[in-house]
Formats: C-alpha cells, sequence, structure tokens
C-alpha cells in the first residue's frame, strides 16, 4: 500500500460536484485514489506539507501535437496563417522519425507537468520514416504522465487537391487496420486508466469523406473516442463551403462525428447553429487560445459555447503555433480573450481553472479525474502562492489572476512527477540537450 497526504493546504480548490473550496485543509492518497479530503487527517505514509499553497486537481490538456516541440519559432511560419504555416512545417516534418517523436513527446509532456497538467492528449497525424503512435506512448510512460493518444492521418496529398505533400499521407486502408493495432494494444477502458487511445483523421482538408465516416465506425465499433480539427479559421470554413458544400458542423454530423464520444479541436468559427448542435449531441470542443491568437485565427466563442451547454476544455495545440506548453497560462488566455471578446465578467479565473482540470477531463470521458473527491484518481497540483507572483494577492485561489505558473508538486495516480518545481521521473537536462541536438540536425 503507497499513501501520500497532503497536509495544511492554504486552499485546496476541489472542483467537486459543490465546487467546494476548503481552507486549511488536507487531501490523502492511497494506491492512486482520493481516499480523504478535510482537516486533521492522518497518514503512516509520506506527508507533504502544503502550508502557504493552493491545491487544485491536475490539469488537462485535450489538444496537443507533441511531435512540435522540435519546431518552435522555425523562420518562414513565424507570421503566417494556418494554411501557409503548415506548408512551411509540412516538409521538415516529413525528415522526422522515432526517436524524433519520442524525444519531443517527453519534453513537452515534461513541459505540460511543470505547469500542472497531468493527463494529456495527443494529436499525432504523420508518421515518416517508420514512426508510430507507439513512441509517444513510450515517452509519456517514462515521464508519468496520464495519457489519451490519438491515432491521427491524412491521405489526401497535394496531388489530389489537399493540403499536405504526398510523402506524408498513408492508404487509408493502412491507417484504419493501424488505428486497430494501436486500440487492440494500448487502450484500455477501465476506470483509472493510464493510457486510452482514440481515432483522429487529421482535418476535413487531409482526409476523404469515406475515411472520416469509416473512422468514426470503427471507433465506435471498437468503443474509444474520435477527435478532430474543425472551423479553425476563415481559410477552413472557406475550404469546406468549396468542397463540401456546406459549414463544418454540418459536414461532422452528416459523417457521424458529433456525440459524447466526439470532441473537436479549435471550434474558433462556429456559428450560432453549430454552438446549438454540439450542446444538444454533447460534442465536446478543445479551446486553443494561445495558438488561435498565434497563427491570427480569432477569439472562439467560448462564452456562448458554455451558455449553450457545450462541453469546453483546453487544449495548448502544437508547440510550432503556440511556442509553449504551459497549460496554467492557456487557462489565463482563455478567461484574458473572452474578457476582451465579451467584457470583464465574461469569464472569471476561477471558472476558466474549473474548464482546465474538470472541464477537460469531463471532455475526454474521464470522469474519474480533474476533481479531489473521495474516488477519483490522485491527480493532484501543489502551487505555492508563497512566492513573488502571489505576493500581495488578497484571494490566493484566483490563480489565474496572480500565481505561479510553474507547478511546485505534480502527482499522478499518487505518483510524484514534480518535486519543488523539478520533474522526478527523467533525466529532463539530458533530454532537453537531445532535443536540441535533434532540432539543429533538421534546421541544417
Amino acid at each position: 500500500m503507497t499513501e501520500v497526504l497532503i497536509q495544511g493546504a492554504e486552499r485546496v480548490l476541489t472542483m467537486d460536484d459543490e465546487r467546494r473550496e476548503l481552507a486549511g485543509a488536507d487531501v490523502l492518497m492511497r494506491d492512486g485514489v482520493i481516499v480523504a479530503v478535510g482537516q486533521g487527517l492522518e497518514t503512516t505514509g509520506e506527508v507533504v506539507r502544503a502550508t502557504g499553497c493552493v491545491v487544485t486537481p491536475g490539469l488537462v490538456n485535450t489538444h496537443h501535437h507533441l511531435y512540435q516541440t522540435l519546431t518552435r519559432a522555425v523562420p518562414g511560419g513565424q507570421d503566417a496563417l494556418l494554411f501557409g504555416w503548415l506548408k512551411t512545417l509540412y516538409p521538415i516534418w516529413a525528415r522526422f522519425g522515432p526517436e524524433e517523436m519520442r524525444v519531443s513527446a517527453m519534453v513537452g509532456l515534461a513541459e505540460l507537468a511543470l505547469s500542472g497538467c497531468t493527463l494529456s492528449s495527443d494529436h499525432l497525424y504523420l508518421y515518416p520514416n517508420g514512426a508510430r503512435l507507439d513512441d509517444t506512448i513510450e515517452a509519456a510512460r517514462a515521464v508519468g504522465l496520464r495519457f489519451h493518444p490519438t491515432r491521427g492521418a491524412m491521405s489526401i496529398g497535394e496531388s489530389a487537391g489537399g493540403l499536405p505533400p504526398d510523402a506524408l499521407v498513408e492508404r487509408e486502408a493502412a491507417i484504419l487496420d493501424d488505428c486497430i493495432r494501436v486500440i487492440d494494444a494500448f487502450h484500455d477502458a477501465s476506470e483509472g486508466a493510464m493510457v486510452r487511445v482514440g481515432v483522429a483523421p487529421c482535418s476535413p482538408f487531409s482526409v476523404s469523406r469515406e475515411l472520416m465516416r469509416d473512422a468514426a465506425l470503427l471507433a465506435r465499433h471498437k468503443g474509444v473516442m474520435l477527435h478532430t480539427h474543425l472551423a479553425e479559421n476563415d481559410e477552413d470554413i472557406a475550404y469546406s463551403q468549396a468542397q463540401f458544400g456546406c459549414r463544418p458542423g454540418q459536414y461532422a454530423e452528416e459523417l457521424g462525428w458529433t456525440g459524447a464520444d466526439v470532441w473537436h479541436a479549435h471550434c474558433v468559427k462556429l456559428d450560432g447553429q453549430e454552438i446549438d448542435l454540439f450542446a444538444k449531441s454533447g460534442t465536446g470542443v478543445a479551446h486553443c487560445p494561445c495558438s488561435n491568437c498565434r497563427l491570427g485565427s480569432g477569439i472562439a466563442p467560448v462564452r456562448a459555447m458554455r451558455d449553450a451547454g457545450v462541453k469546453v476544455a483546453l487544449g495548448v495545440d502544437g508547440s510550432a503555433s503556440n511556442d509553449a506548453g504551459n497549460l496554467v497560462l492557456e487557462a489565463r488566455q482563455a478567461m484574458l480573450l473572452q474578457r476582451v471578446a465579451r467584457g470583464a465578467d465574461a469569464m472569471s479565473a476561477r471558472e476558466a481553472l474549473e474548464i482546465a482540470t474538470r472541464g477537460g477531463a469531463d471532455v475526454l470521458g474521464r470522469p474519474d479525474c480533474g476533481r479531489i473527491a473521495v474516488g477519483k484518481r490522485a491527480d493532484i497540483a501543489i502551487w505555492d502562492v508563497s512566492g513573488v507572483e502571489s505576493a500581495g494577492s488578497w484571494d490566493p485561489a484566483a490563480l489565474l489572476l496572480a500565481g505561479p505558473t510553474r507547478v511546485r508538486d505534480l502527482f499522478v495516480e499518487g505518483r510524484q512527477v514534480v518535486r519543488d518545481g523539478h520533474v522526478t521521473t527523467i533525466d529532463l537536462g539530458a533530454v532537453v540537450a537531445r532535443q536540441n541536438q535533434l532540432a539543429r540536425a533538421l534546421a541544417g
């Protein structure tokens, strides 16, 4: 039996069904599960003092392209819109192989962990030179984060009117076969699972209508979730209307891409009818505010989505379009963008933090995560609010207004992944050094 007691937190933001905020509280974890929350708890196991700290559920990242940590700030793509940015980077990504995928995923997951993230999805949609989804799953096991990788794909290259170069597309039969392989090999449907696998054709402009439909049928046969990009910017909307004669939401609905087992990334340009469709069908959205700003895509209508009942979560998106993988900063950016668009009362710090924790878990179909409550998984972040970032703050629970952007301690399934601001599970310095070697080789 492994038991850890987080003791004496200044505030515990539970994100439980009552959204309780507990002062001077403790959290007891045993064998990966939260077994008690309250004051004066005791243990015979390890005690982690949380004086001067705020404790939250681990943050949940619902959209990422981990491989892109190898291509940050690439010249030629720094000031481009989505399609031009992709065309700059596709030839570079075509030179990746298994090591590039594994090392970049380790760096990206470690960066997420340091920002308080305990559960991350990943959308890997290109597999050059023998790379496989297995490479990123290996990386997640090494870092120790809970992982929801998705087997993405592109099947329509430039010669067939698509955006990606032909070298990066796959045969659709091979894509479906590999989806079956990775689901059978890695997907764990049980409560507390460390790895679940999703099916994720890249986008409507890089795969066929048939693959979208077949992928949905396969995913539902296997009992796994579906993910793709949708309505990301004006170019995306124009492509959908020109190629399919309809808006992206209608296209998704016609092909079986709505429902509680589906979540779409971005959704910056959803209109009122599409928002209502997503609300009624239980379809989730991964909001990526920093990436949307960087690529000039616009401000997603998150306030309207939330008010309509759409499940909204956060995603950092790829580090080639975000430049960072800091999820707590993503939550702050989400709050600020809604205020810019709708007024200072459009989104509170607490609501944005809820989207980043419980909201993300709900979108990924993980009600066992994203809350600090008895019986939930022991995925917990400890934030030191005694430092300069919070000095003078009257409300320590308002982390996104005046709080640290790096976690002090992080527990995943009750195991400590970050201690005193440092990753404990891997030699991060050595991994970063290897990452930089690989980036220099690609740049040369």
